[in-house]
């Protein structure tokens, strides 16, 4: 009952074990998993990792979590959650292994796009209903990677160091909320280190903060190999050992564990209470209950989900003498440039990928959305052939000059790039291997890598400017799971749009938003840098680190806290997004007491389409102390809402803050502090971008005035 007995499940036991009761009168069940977030991944055999070769493991492939977190929509996030935990159910599954919470420190980090944002509130907010849409369907979330799993370089052995405030203000309020607040069945420790521990074994992570400190009263899963010991993790606080390896009865928590045990080394009662546990999530799931929730996969609302996810999801960056929309009666043709555009993204990515019904890329999306009477042509512009090819090069500069060619004898042109889940090279036969070895930078966003630099990969940045040459009002749309390198052609380019891994309705929604059908209404979750030195992992921090540690030197400046506290200029800031309609802000109200701030304020849509806002709360920091060193960041979300509005139409927003939203964590106190002087308010359409602004006295909030 806690390691693994099959890739994905654990052993049950085949005798009546109720003590009385009937619960489990016929026996203790096989808990039973699956990767997550985008989806229920394929089967896979028991014993390996081969497929039945079976069809019926094919399943809705949801928008990414990135996607997710930038519609800023917790409506949304239930919605997505309801349909993974709806399918892992219908699919036989105890136990989805979602939603992914770690912050996004660096753009580098491959695993990004399973994660939603450098920012602790929006990510924590949005978790939470993304559990609470899961474990409505009696299947448990499984958060994960607790904790400090910030990269994939040296995943199972790097020692993330990172101050204690850092810790309690970044990394750990998602997980915090995921507990508290989404009241998630279980966790997921992470491969990696922390204060020279590996997490499986780390008591203060596992015992004092989490159970002691957060009650959580769940089961901790290993992620596949991150137990190294048997004694050290059995006493501190893993329920289940999980592994990628079939030698199941060789587990530490199987036979050594068994010899442990009967040597006494380990007590018996450690055992016990991990078994308790794992019976405890087991009448929460209703596990063997006639009524329990049957779940379903593939349905009609299942798919609406993903489309309405996907449209909100979508990010107008820029859009210069109103480019888009598209006007499609103007348009008898459109060549559509990139890669990326008719790539298949589903079926990669590591452990989230997923064996999707159906996907409709941007190209599909396209002429899906025009039909027959506008002229569409596709031009691959970059990349590699599906077949083995001897001169690479030649190949790519062919490609290269048919795209400028067709856009230069277009009236519209889409350029789609960005990154992918996997090289395009993985495909090729040896010979192509051989000549793209060590030419190519990692520019992939997977499971088990991090990217080399944040550029865009086969040489798209000079593909993208001889396109603006030959069409200046190219459209250029960008896929990817973080952060890319802009910097080459961004001022030159009037519309740029980004958008990400979008689940199976991806491209239906990415044409829509493009020819006007969807306004766009997403918000970046994170910073767009204008370079890689900018980012504070890497300006102050370490990336990857030393081999042995990575020392995280930024502090609690990660993301937008450090552009805005230290006037760095960035590409693009956190929470900006455009839309085809404008919105005011008017009419602020701030009013403190019983321990909380309301703050309230209207937004109007001045335009002249429908069209929705994510109006967006910040709180000022107490950024200086007496030595004159800046130690708070100088503004921090602490709230967010988002208002669909038709054309003249007012909203109130009306966002509570508890004293939570002021605090700082205080290394010296080893406590939360709540300084003692007045704190302005912010609200706006982005950090950059704050069009209101209040104050409060933290005096008044606490008098009950």
């Amino acid at each position: 009952m806690i390691h693994g007995a099959g890739l994905f499940r654990t052993a049950g036991v085949n005798r009546d074990c109720s003590c009385g009761t009937s619960f489990f009168k016929e026996g203790i069940p096989s808990l039973v998993m699956s990767d997550g977030p985008m989806g229920v991944r394929n089967e896979f055999c028991d014993d390996s990792w081969d497929t039945p070769g079976t069809n019926d493991d094919f399943v809705s492939y949801l928008p990414s979590e990135t996607a997710i977190a930038a519609t800023w929509n917790e409506e949304r996030a239930f919605e997505c959650g309801n349909v993974l935990g709806s399918e892992a159910r219908g699919r036989g599954k105890d136990m989805i292994l979602a939603p992914g919470v770690n912050i996004m420190r660096t753009p580098l980090c491959g695993r990004n796009f399973e994660y939603l944002s450098e920012d602790p509130f929006l990510t924590g907010r949005l978790a939470v209903s993304i559990i609470k849409g899961i474990q409505k369907n009696d299947v448990s979330a499984c958060v994960k990677h607790f904790a400090l799993n910030n990269q994939e370089t040296q995943r199972s052995d790097i020692n993330s160091v990172a101050d204690i405030r850092s810790l309690n203000e970044i990394y750990f309020p998602a997980f915090r909320a995921a507990v508290r607040e989404g009241k998630a069945c279980a966790l997921m420790c992470a491969y990696n280190r922390w204060q020279g521990v590996h997490c499986s074994e780390n008591k203060t992570l596992l015992e004092k903060i989490l159970r002691d400190e957060w009650n959580f009263d769940g089961v901790v899963v290993s992620d596949w190999g991150a137990v190294h010991s048997t004694k050290a993790a059995a006493e501190n606080g893993t329920d289940i050992e999980m592994d990628i390896f079939p030698n199941f009865d060789d587990y530490h928590f199987a036979a050594p564990l068994v010899k442990a045990v009967r040597e006494g080394s380990v007590s018996e009662s450690v055992v016990d209470a991990k078994v308790k546990r794992i019976l405890r999530l087991m009448q929460k799931l209703n596990i063997q209950g006639k009524d329990r929730n049957k779940g379903a996969y593939n349905t009609e609302e299942h798919r609406r989900v993903c489309l309405n996810t996907a449209r909100e999801s979508v990010v107008l960056l820029k859009n210069e003498g109103n480019v888009l929309p598209i006007d499609e009666k103007k348009t008898k043709t459109v060549t559509v440039i990139g890669y990326n555009a008719d790539a298949m993204q589903s079926p990669y990515g590591g452990s989230a990928a997923i064996k999707a019904l159906y996907e409709i890329t941007p190209l599909a999306g396209i002429k899906m959305y025009l039909g027959g009477n506008t002229r569409v042509r596709y031009c691959q512009g970059y990349g590699y052939p599906k077949k083995d090819c001897e001169d690479i090069e030649k190949f790519r500069a062919q490609l290269h000059d048919e795209a400028v060619k067709a856009a230069r004898e277009s009236d519209c042109v889409i350029f789609v790039g960005g990154t992918m889940h996997y090289h395009p090279e993985f495909r090729l036969g040896n010979n192509a291997l051989s000549n793209l070895r060590g030419k190519d930078p990692c520019r992939i966003d997977s499971e088990g890598f991090d990217r080399d630099d944040i550029k865009l990969p086969l040489e798209q940045d000079a593909l993208i400017n001889d396109i603006l040459d030959a069409n200046a009002n190219t459209v250029i749309v960008i896929s990817s799971g973080n952060a890319v390198d802009m910097s080459a052609w961004s001022d030159r380019a009037k519309a740029i749009v980004q958008t990400w891994y979008n689940g199976m309705e991806g491209g239906r929604a990415l044409a829509e938003v493009l020819f006007g059908k969807i306004n766009p209404s997403g918000k970046l979750p994170f910073t767009v840098p204008k370079k890689l030195e900018d980012c504070p992992a890497h300006a102050l921090g370490e990336f990857p680190g030393d081999g042995t540690d990575v020392r995280y030197n930024e502090g609690v400046f990660v993301g937008y806290r450090y552009f805005s506290t230290f006037k760095k200029e960035a590409a693009f800031c956190f929470g900006h997004g455009l839309s085809y309609t404008k919105f005011e802000y008017s009419g602020m109200k701030v009013k403190a007491g019983n321990n909380n701030v309301q703050v309230k304020f209207n937004v109007k849509n001045c335009g002249n389409v429908a069209g929705a806002e994510v109006a967006q709360v910040y709180v000022g920091g107490v950024c200086e102390k007496p030595n004159g060193r800046i130690e708070n960041p100088s503004l921090e979300l602490r709230g967010f809402c988002k208002k669909y509005l038709l054309p003249g139409e007012s909203a109130e927003c009306n966002v509570t803050l508890d004293t939570s939203a002021f605090e700082y964590y205080s290394e010296e106190k080893q406590d939360w502090v709540l300084p003692d002087a007045n704190r302005k308010i912010f609200a706006g359409s982005s950090v950059e971008d704050t069009r209101l602004e209040g104050e409060v006295s933290v005096a008044e909030m606490q008098s009950g005035i």
